[in-house]
């Protein structure tokens, strides 16, 4: 039975908070979202980093996605597509609770959840309030990830990438890129949940649950939002995988502009549109997942006691 079956329409408020739904619910929704969109969509996030990977070693060179794909399943297999995947499996989940537990505590504060109406401001707010709290746990694992991501790397499991970055590197490679990480995400979730509360809101005008507009609205908002946000994803990229790098200049690569300076050099502006493609690819339909996940597990929770 559909959740907007149960009770009348006009007694039933799909996003004002319930008596019946907390913390705890907030956060298992958020984190069954944060995995089922990393575990879909994860070949897709690795053949974007190893497409932003500057001066990669000759087994890593690719021309283009299809060329990606099939050079990986050539001379790696298809298990290569998935190396790293268990830091996100550890990662995401918490996270992602961290994420919606912040983003729904935030926006009801900010009055994003009265009545029908439209409230962008409250959307990017509450946005911005959790992409900063969840990436401060998510970026270690985000780096992990990547350099198990990328081609030719020496690290095979989750503990002895952490032991061996920790002791050749130190603390900061687990947060060097957090700054650049928040300038990117933060008007990245700012421009998605804003697009995507606009879009609900103009394809449901009641806010009630509905699988097919979340999916569409959350697809189109990831889409925007990612192809706006690349250039500072390549210097991301840049500063999490250095430790990798062939070239002196991109191991000792300091920070956000220092990082966007070498890409620049090296590459010129067309630097900064690296693995734009795939990042798209991936963002459009994992935003679409997580949305879909979120708010059926929201709408699950929410149902009015029997």
């Amino acid at each position: 039975m559909a959740v907007s079956d149960q009770i009348p329409e006009q007694e039933y408020d799909y996003e004002a908070l319930s008596s019946n739904y907390g913390l705890g619910q907030n956060m298992l929704a958020g984190a069954f979202a944060g995995i089922a969109e990393h575990l879909v969509m994860y070949p897709v996030d690795l053949l974007k980093t190893r497409m932003q990977i500057p001066n990669p070693s000759a087994g890593g060179l690719y021309t283009g996605l299809t060329n990606a794909v099939s050079t990986i399943y050539r001379i790696e297999g298809w298990r290569t597509l998935w190396k790293g995947v268990s830091s996100v499996i550890v990662g995401a989940g918490p996270a992602h609770a961290l994420y919606f537990a912040t983003y729904e505590f935030v926006k009801e504060m900010a009055g994003g959840n009265v009545a029908y109406g439209h409230h962008p401001l409250a959307a990017a707010l509450s946005g911005a309030s959790a992409t900063i709290a969840s990436e401060a746990l998510m970026n270690p694992f985000d780096v992990i990830k990547q350099r198990m991501q990328v081609h030719g790397s020496v690290h095979k499991r989750l503990l002895q990438c952490v032991k061996t970055v920790y002791r050749t590197e130190g603390m900061q490679a687990f947060y060097v890129s957090y700054p650049i990480t928040l300038c990117m995400t933060v008007p990245f979730t700012a421009t998605q949940l804003v697009a995507y509360e606009s879009i609900s809101k103009v394809m449901s005008p009641k806010g009630e649950y509905d699988p097919f507009t979340h999916c569409i609205a959350g697809g189109l908002a990831g889409a925007f939002a990612a192809a706006i946000t690349t250039p500072l994803d390549v210097v991301k990229t840049l500063l999490q995988t250095r430790g990798l790098a062939q070239s002196e200049e991109i191991r000792s690569a300091r920070g956000l502009f220092n990082a966007a300076a070498i890409i620049k050099r090296q590459f010129g502006w067309v630097g900064f549109l690296r693995g734009m493609r795939p990042r798209i690819i991936f963002t459009m339909p994992s935003t679409a997942i997580c949305w879909t996940s979120y708010e059926m597990a929201k709408a699950y929770f929410k149902q009015p006691p029997e």
